[in-house]
C-alpha cells in the first residue's frame, strides 16, 4: 500500500472511530437558535420598533426606516463572512463560536436597553443602526462557523445529519422568536408594549446568549487545525480563490438560488397570500409557523437520509427541479385556493426547504479542504444567502408592481430553483469521503 493510501485509509479509519457527540450537537445548534431567534424578533416587531426609534409624525418613514435596518443586518453578512471565516481557518472554529455568540448578545442587550427617538433623538435610529450592524456580522460568521465545527466533529457517516443540526437550531429559533412575539404582543396593552414589553423579547435574547456561551467555553476542539501562524501565508481566502475556484463559484451559484427560494417560500409567500389572495394576515402567519415547525422535524431526517440512503447532490437537484414544478401552482393556490389552498401550499414549500436545509449544510462544508473550508464556505455562503436571498421579496414585489402579473413571484421562484439546481449539480458530492 502507498504511502497515500495508507493515509487516506487512516483518515477514513479514524472518521468512523469518531463518536457523534450530543455536546457539539447542543453548542452548534444552541447558538444558531440565538442567532436566529435574535434576527427574527427583529423583523417581527418592527412596526414596534419603527414608533420608538423613528419621528411618529410618518408612519410610512419609520416603517421603511425599520425594515430597512432589518435588511442592512444581511448587507453586513459577507463582511462578517470575511472576518470571522478568516479567524476560523487561522485560529480554530471554536474561538469564532464563542465570539459570535457574545457578540450578537451584546447587540441584543444594547436593543433591549436602547432609549428611544424621543429621548435620543437621531441619535437613537443612529444607535440602532450601529448595533443591527453587529448583528448582520455576527450572523456573518456564526452559521457557516457552526456548521464547520458540526461536521468536522462528526464520523464520517453521521456528517449530514451532525451538519443539519444548524439549520434545525436556526429554525427553532424562529419558531421561538414568533412565539415570544405574538405573546408580548397579545398579553400587553399598546401602552406596556411600546414603554417596556417589547424589551422584554431582546433581553431574553441575552440570557439565551449568556446560556449558549457557557455551552461554548466547554465545547471540545473540532477537527480543524490551524496551521502556525507565518507573514508568508497567503489569507485562506485567498487560498480557497486561487486553489479552489471552481467549488467557490459552484457554491455562490447554488447558494443564490437556494437564498431566492428560501425567502420567497417562507417570508414572501404569506405577505403575499395577504396581499393579493385575501388570506388574513394572522392566519398567514399561523400556517407559516406550521410550516416551519414541519421543518424541524424533516431537517435532521434529510440529514440522516443522505448519510446513508441517498447522495447528497441527488437529493438537492432533485427537490429543487420539484420546487420549479411546483411554483406556479403553489401561487396560484396563495391567490385563489381560499385559507386551505395557501396552506397546502405553505406547508408543502415548507417541507421541500427542509429537505434543503437538511441537506446543503454538510454538502457546502466538504466542498472546501480544511486550511481555507471556512473562509471559502463563509463567503460563497453568505453572498449567495445574503445578496440574492435578502434581496427576493423585494425582488418579487417590484415584479408584481412592474408586469401587474400576481405571478411574476413563481416565475422568479422558477428561476431560483433552477439557479440552484445547476449549483448542486455542478458542485462535487464528497458525502461517501473522508473530510480533506
Amino acid at each position: 500500500m502507498s504511502e497515500a493510501q495508507q493515509s487516506a485509509s487512516d483518515a477514513s479509519q479514524q472518521a468512523h472511530e469518531k463518536q457523534l457527540s450530543l455536546a457539539a450537537l447542543g453548542a452548534g445548534a444552541g447558538g444558531n437558535l440565538l442567532e436566529w431567534y435574535d434576527f427574527g424578533i427583529y423583523g417581527l416587531l418592527a412596526p414596534v420598533l419603527a414608533t420608538i426609534f423613528f419621528p411618529a409624525e410618518d408612519r410610512i418613514a419609520g416603517l421603511i426606516g425599520a425594515y430597512g435596518l432589518f435588511a442592512v443586518g444581511f448587507a453586513m453578512r459577507p463582511i462578517g463572512g470575511l472576518v470571522l471565516g478568516d479567524l476560523g481557518d487561522r485560529l480554530g472554529r471554536r474561538f469564532v463560536l464563542i465570539f459570535s455568540v457574545v457578540l450578537m448578545g451584546l447587540a441584543t442587550t444594547g436593543i433591549a436597553l436602547l432609549p428611544g427617538y424621543e429621548t435620543l433623538g437621531i441619535a437613537a435610529p443612529i444607535l440602532l443602526l450601529l448595533l443591527r450592524l453587529v448583528q448582520g456580522f455576527s450572523v456573518g460568521g456564526e452559521f457557516t462557523g457552526s456548521v464547520s465545527y458540526l461536521v468536522e466533529t462528526a464520523p464520517q457517516h453521521r456528517r449530514g445529519f451532525a451538519g443539519s443540526f444548524a439549520n434545525f437550531g436556526s429554525t427553532l429559533g424562529m419558531l421561538l422568536a414568533a412565539g415570544v412575539s405574538a405573546l408580548i404582543v397579545t398579553f400587553a396593552t399598546p401602552e406596556q408594549l411600546s414603554s417596556w414589553a417589547w424589551r422584554l423579547a431582546f433581553l431574553l435574547g441575552g440570557v439565551i446568549a449568556l446560556g449558549g456561551y457557557f455551552l461554548r467555553q466547554h465545547m471540545e476542539e473540532d477537527g480543524h487545525k490551524p496551521p502556525k501562524p507565518s507573514l508568508d501565508d497567503p489569507l485562506p481566502l485567498m487560498q480557497a480563490v486561487t486553489k479552489a475556484p471552481g467549488a467557490m463559484i459552484a457554491a455562490i451559484v447554488f447558494t443564490s438560488g437556494y437564498g431566492i427560494v428560501n425567502y420567497l417560500t417562507m417570508v414572501f409567500f404569506p405577505v403575499y397570500a395577504s396581499e393579493f389572495g385575501g388570506i388574513p394576515e394572522a392566519t398567514a402567519l399561523q400556517f407559516n409557523t406550521l410550516a416551519q415547525a414541519a421543518a424541524l422535524v424533516v431537517v435532521p431526517l434529510a440529514g440522516l437520509a443522505t448519510d446513508h440512503l441517498i447522495r447528497r447532490r441527488s437529493l438537492l437537484v432533485g427537490v429543487f427541479l420539484a420546487e420549479a414544478v411546483a411554483a406556479i401552482a403553489c401561487f396560484s393556490l396563495a391567490a385563489a385556493g381560499g385559507i386551505w389552498g395557501f396552506a397546502a401550499a405553505q406547508i408543502l414549500f415548507g417541507i421541500m426547504l427542509a429537505l434543503v436545509m437538511g441537506t446543503a449544510p454538510a454538502m457546502l462544508v466538504e466542498l472546501f479542504p480544511s486550511a481555507f473550508r471556512m473562509s471559502g464556505y463563509s463567503v460563497s455562503f453568505n453572498i449567495g444567502i445574503g445578496i440574492a436571498g435578502g434581496t427576493a421579496p423585494m425582488v418579487a414585489t417590484g415584479l408584481v408592481g412592474t408586469t401587474g402579473d400576481l405571478l411574476a413571484p413563481a416565475w422568479f421562484l422558477m428561476f431560483g430553483a433552477a439557479i440552484a439546481a445547476v449549483g448542486a449539480f455542478v458542485m462535487t458530492d464528497r458525502s461517501r469521503e473522508p473530510l480533506r
